[in-house]
């Protein structure tokens, strides 16, 4: 079964219930950078900004964006993509129940066929660790575990086509804002280990991999600098800026300027 496919699993893995304290507090300080990063791009250009986001989940980011009118103002549009179903119809709901399917449209999407996307964007957007779920194609959840071998993320095509794509499709002194993303290290593999079985899954992964994966189809990748400076090999270094999100290397996030 591939990552969101089962509508309980997406359910619960939306539900505070279920997410670690470590988790909550970095989806709040993405969303906090997030609005920086917004409200920075709506001076500059002098106009309301237009938005894509890669993996809209529960469409969580435009109903706390919507829900402050200032903020709200410098929206233009926000179109969100999801390749799962189960998000899409779940972010549908809660686009019409909030009232501002004027501005949010939520289309279901493969984000690695995004250079058969017709729009252009001044802010393109993936939060809440989407970046981190972008497995490779012939990963096997099935055989992993028992298999023996350390898979190799010195790179990571999906990840590479998703965000060259995007960054394509930016307007001219737009940005790209990646995040959070998980840092690789002990202590954040540990407390991935720990939210994946709050939520009632079976991680099959070990301390040797820089990923987490469960027996449900669930993949979540940790990250260093140079790891995503080498996966954006298409920018120039100096355009990649990282921004903790914490103060004990949990999470950063990535912005990337045209």
């Amino acid at each position: 079964m591939a990552m969101y496919d089962n509508e309980n699993t997406v359910v619960k893995s939306f539900d505070l219930t279920y997410i670690s304290e470590h988790l909550q507090q970095a989806q709040w300080a993405e969303f906090i950078e997030l609005k920086k990063v917004l409200t920075a791009l709506y001076k500059r250009q002098g106009r309301p900004v237009s938005i894509l986001d890669i993996g809209i989940g529960n469409a969580r980011i435009p109903k706390h964006l919507s829900g402050v009118k200032e903020i709200w103002d410098m929206v233009a549009m926000y179109d969100g993509t999801d390749n799962a179903q189960a998000c899409v119809d779940i972010a549908s709901k809660n686009i019409a129940d909030l009232n501002i399917a004027d501005k949010v449209n939520a289309y279901l999407f493969d984000g690695t066929k995004l250079d058969e996307w017709s729009k252009k964007y001044d802010l393109i957007i993936t939060t809440w660790f989407t970046a981190g779920n972008f497995y490779p194609d012939d990963f096997s959840f099935e055989t992993y575990h028992s298999s023996g071998k350390i898979l190799d993320l010195s790179t990571n095509e999906k990840f590479t086509t998703i965000f060259k794509n995007a960054y394509e499709l930016l307007n001219e002194d737009g940005a790209l804002l990646i995040g959070a993303c998980y840092i690789d290290n002990d202590s954040t593999r540990l407390k991935q280990e720990e939210s994946y079985k709050k939520m009632g899954m079976t991680v099959l992964t070990s301390e040797a991999d820089s990923f987490t994966a469960t027996k449900e189809g669930f993949w979540s990748q940790r990250f260093t600098k140079e790891k995503l400076q080498q996966y954006l090999y298409f920018v120039s270094p100096e355009k990649i800026h990282f921004t903790p999100l914490d103060t004990y290397d949990y999470a950063m996030q990535v912005f990337i300027s045209k």
